[in-house]
């Protein structure tokens, strides 16, 4: 067999990159253009943080990493971090040192920029899996643990089966309740926008603003988002679609701390699980919540299952 070389992205790499993926990755496969909007289309690209590896002309293996250039929306550059979003190599050159060599190069180039972890996954926006999935990947979780990655936490994806869908009388009861104690739940008009990105900014996470308001920028549309308020004043929402454009998929959602503990989130999960039924969804799903949290604790109440867990694991650098 020829030699492997190894080099970082070049133009032209992308059919045999999203090839190799399709072929290694088979519980996250991509096309073309996803790859395209997620990868080469991010602020934060730099070709030389993705390393490859080469056998006679072939791409054979792929090590992605990434820090922050740009910051997003009320974030700073969190300058001490690189992420890993993906891994890959050609099983018929395995086990030749390539995912380690390629990994060593990812490290030079992110002390090089100063970078002091590195964690896979967890990068936003533009995140492929939380983390690594040890039951659909579980080479790719022995590799991680012996390059020295720790668990950090472990995040859990969620499917719901909407055909039978319906609201439950007592949870209809409960927002009538509510209701009369000044609580509204309604469509997202433009008169809610500026206040809600904000709350998702400010309350939850940078992340999930930028969800929203890029999301209207594309596909999103405004009856894809429901608000809450008690007295004028916002304090949850929940939506669907808010990623990628994938209507089936949940979320972002949230409600105020001080709010929890009166239903106001089983009231708008239940309202946007009806909304995504009548609009003729057959299932909800999402890829990221703590399973102990009280999102995930009321997602299993509902009777959401766990589709998939995933470790999200660092390294000192």
């Amino acid at each position: 067999m020829s030699a492997i070389t190894f080099r970082h992205y070049l133009p032209g790499d992308e059919p045999g990159i999203v090839s190799l993926w399709n072929r290694c990755l088979t519980w996250d496969p991509v096309t073309e253009l996803r790859f395209r909007k997620l990868v080469l289309l991010d602020p934060n690209f730099d070709p030389h943080g993705m390393r490859i590896a080469v056998r006679g002309g072939s791409v054979v293996g792929v090590f992605y990493s990434i820090r922050r250039r740009l910051p997003m929306l009320g974030t700073e550059l969190e300058s001490d971090k690189g992420w890993v979003p993906f891994f890959f190599v050609d099983p018929d050159c395995r086990r030749e040192g390539v995912a380690t060599r390629l990994l060593e190069d990812a490290m030079a180039f992110m002390r090089a920029n100063k970078r002091e972890t590195l964690l896979f996954s967890g990068y936003a926006p533009n995140y492929i899996v939380p983390g690594i999935d040890r039951s659909g990947y579980p080479a790719g979780a022995a590799f991680l643990d012996k390059a020295g990655f720790q668990r950090n936490y472990t995040a859990v994806a969620m499917d719901y089966h909407l055909v039978p869908f319906d609201i439950p009388e007592d949870v209809r009861q409960l927002k009538k309740q509510r209701i009369s104690e000044g609580y509204s739940f309604a469509t997202a008009a433009d008169r809610d926008l500026y206040e809600l990105i904000q709350f998702a900014t400010d309350h939850f996470n940078s992340d999930w603003g930028r969800a929203i308001r890029e999301g209207l920028l594309q596909n999103l549309t405004m009856q894809q988002i429901l608000v809450a308020r008690h007295h004028g004043e916002l304090v949850g929402f929940c939506l669907h679609g808010g990623y990628e454009g994938v209507r089936e998929r949940f979320g972002p959602f949230g409600v105020d701390s001080g709010q929890r503990g009166k239903g106001i989130g089983k009231i708008l999960l239940y309202d946007c699980l009806y909304l995504m039924r009548s609009q003729g969804m057959h299932g909800a799903w999402f890829l990221w919540t703590g399973e102990q949290s009280a999102a995930g604790q009321l997602y299993k109440k509902l009777g959401f299952n766990i589709s998939r867990s995933f470790d999200v694991v660092s390294r000192s650098l």
